[in-house]
């Protein structure tokens, strides 16, 4: 028969709900089996269970079948005695002048008539049906009485060679027993030197008392597997109840319920596992209550000082405008020091608003003015700002949107600060090549990246760079005079979004940064419009990504297939 791929599409559409049912099935139990500690404790139990009640079986089993026929065997080794004696007997007194077969159906009938007459004597073996042969030779042929065409040629071979012997068989006699035998054979003593006797017993009483013996064991077994379900249930109960219980009570701890504490009954192990588990939540409690108290007066203390700084730092500053509004009229080095000192008020008067803002996303209290608006600005206006750092470096700044808008409920201060931090410390570590800022979008969600071909980032620093105040080179040069609280606030922001924020970046290869947030605020999306890592690609004139050097380009390619967030 030959398979066609139109038939296999057939069969497949046939079975294909039961093979779903099948997979639903297993996956159901398997995820039954990881989950619950009840169901594998009692399912090992009766596995094992089930194990040991088999192998006792089969050893009982085989041990009464032994005892049995041990039985059947001495009982018919006796009877053959007493039948061999007495066909000897008979031939003794019989009449030489008849036939052999009839003196041979003679003794036969005698054999059968006191088997049937001493049915007392002859209980213990059974009843039985007895076959004579008389082995031909060269002046006569074989003769015999009953059902010889049943005694198997391998017994026969043994009692030609003057042994008594037994076999187990299987009788197949149409007009007599059909089923399991046991077959004696004896050689006698008499003028028919070649006469072999042999008694066949019927083993129907004892294949009863096996099968009596099999079924009592097979119910007995069913009967204790299931009183071994029912205890292995109750014994395991007794264990993951606790267990479940410090679960639930371990789970409301973890959202915030730190009264939770587990009942102690007993003094068993159950009850000293809840007593440690009682001390270490106790002792958790108070540790995150001693936590959230430093970190609120942790967060009051930076909003009040930030708060008490802004007075004097506003009298400084104003004093110092003075002085540098009349630097015209100082010596050189007063100048200069008029300069600095205007410089450093900048940067401390940005510390400090960096400060406020860290302590309100700390403070839980930074709310998302949103709105909808087109990216493109954003992007926009965040280059302009860095336009000038970008010039005092010699960094061209490269941007690649899209022509169509892409409008998105973002609040437009906070996605502009992310952008202006990330293009500032891509000038600032740029080495003076291009920095390039891509805008995609998809239909869930907006990506902007913002990459460099600077000195790049460490294994491991791609984390490390959102810390606050953290710095890949402490004693490297800033142009921005940043205070290392930008990528911080940036990564708050983001989040605040429901967004995401990422780097990515390889030595001596350069930095990528890539925010993603939703379309729409409130939704949550799991894949960015651009990858995590640049494809780079170079064009007929060297650039990379393909954009040609000179004043800033706005490119209106597709954007890039989805990549998960990582």
């Amino acid at each position: 028969m030959i398979w066609t791929s139109r038939s296999r599409r057939r069969i497949n559409g046939t079975f294909s709900p039961v093979i779903r049912w099948f997979r639903s099935l297993g996956t159901s139990l398997s995820h039954a089996w990881r989950r619950s500690l009840q169901l594998r404790v009692v399912v090992s139990t009766l596995t094992l269970s089930l194990i040991v009640i088999t192998i006792l079986g089969v050893v009982l089993t085989s041990q009464i079948t032994d005892r049995l026929l041990e039985t059947k065997i001495d009982a018919a080794t006796k009877e053959l005695d007493r039948a061999r004696a007495e066909v000897e007997g008979q031939l003794a007194g019989a009449d030489d002048s008849t036939t052999l077969g009839n003196r041979l159906q003679l003794v036969r009938s005698a054999l059968t008539n006191r088997d049937t007459e001493t049915g007392a004597d002859s209980s213990s073996a059974g009843t039985f049906d007895p076959v004579l042969i008389v082995a031909g030779d060269g002046s006569r042929q074989e003769t015999s009485t009953g059902p010889a065409d049943q005694i198997p040629q391998s017994l026969r071979a043994f009692v030609q060679a003057g042994q008594v012997s037994y076999q187990f068989s299987t009788a197949n006699d149409p007009t007599g027993f059909t089923g399991p035998v046991l077959i004696v054979g004896s050689p006698t003593a008499s003028d028919l030197s070649t006469l072999e006797l042999y008694l066949v017993f019927p083993l129907a009483g004892e294949d009863r008392s096996l099968a009596l013996v099999r079924g009592t064991l097979l119910i007995g077994g069913a009967v204790l597997m299931v009183l071994l379900a029912a205890i292995s249930m109750l014994v395991a109960r007794q264990v993951v109840v606790p267990i479940r219980s410090a679960s639930r009570i371990a789970v409301r701890f973890a959202d915030g319920r730190l009264k939770e504490r587990m009942p102690v009954r007993g003094e068993d192990d159950i009850a000293r596992l809840a007593m440690s588990f009682n001390e270490m939540a106790e002792s958790l409690s108070k540790q995150i209550a001693q936590l959230e108290e430093f970190g609120n007066l942790q967060r009051q203390f930076t909003s009040d000082v930030s708060h008490e700084l802004r007075t004097p730092l506003t009298t400084v500053r104003m004093a110092a405008e003075l002085i540098h509004d009349a630097s015209d009229d100082l010596p050189p080095a007063l100048k200069r020091s008029s300069e600095l000192l205007v410089n450093e008020l900048d940067r401390f008067e940005t510390l400090l608003n960096d400060l406020l803002e860290i302590s309100r996303h700390d403070a839980g209290v930074a709310e998302l003015a949103s709105e909808q608006l087109d990216l493109r600005m954003c992007a926009k206006a965040a280059v302009s700002t860095v336009r000038h750092l970008a010039r005092e470096s010699g960094t061209e700044l490269v941007m690649d949107m899209p022509d169509e808008p892409v409008i998105a409920d973002v609040d437009p201060r906070r996605v502009e600060r992310i952008l202006r931090n990330l293009l500032a410390n891509a000038i600032d570590h740029g080495e003076g090549k291009p920095v390039l800022l891509r805008l995609r979008a998809d239909a869930d969600a907006a990506a902007i990246v913002v990459r460099d071909q600077g000195i790049g980032l460490r294994p491991g620093e791609e984390k490390l760079v959102f810390n606050r105040f953290w710095r890949s080179d402490p004693s490297r040069v800033r142009r921005s005079g940043g205070t290392g609280l930008g990528l911080a606030i940036s990564l708050e922001d983001a989040r605040l979004h429901d967004g995401k924020l990422d780097a990515w970046g390889e030595l001596g290869h350069g930095a990528y940064f890539r925010l993603t947030v939703p379309l729409v605020r409130g939704r949550k999306v799991v894949t960015s419009p651009l990858p995590l890592r640049p494809v780079t690609r170079r064009s007929a004139t060297g650039h990379p990504n393909g954009v040609a050097s000179g004043r800033p380009a706005i490119a209106s390619r597709a954007g890039t297939s989805a990549e998960p967030l990582s």
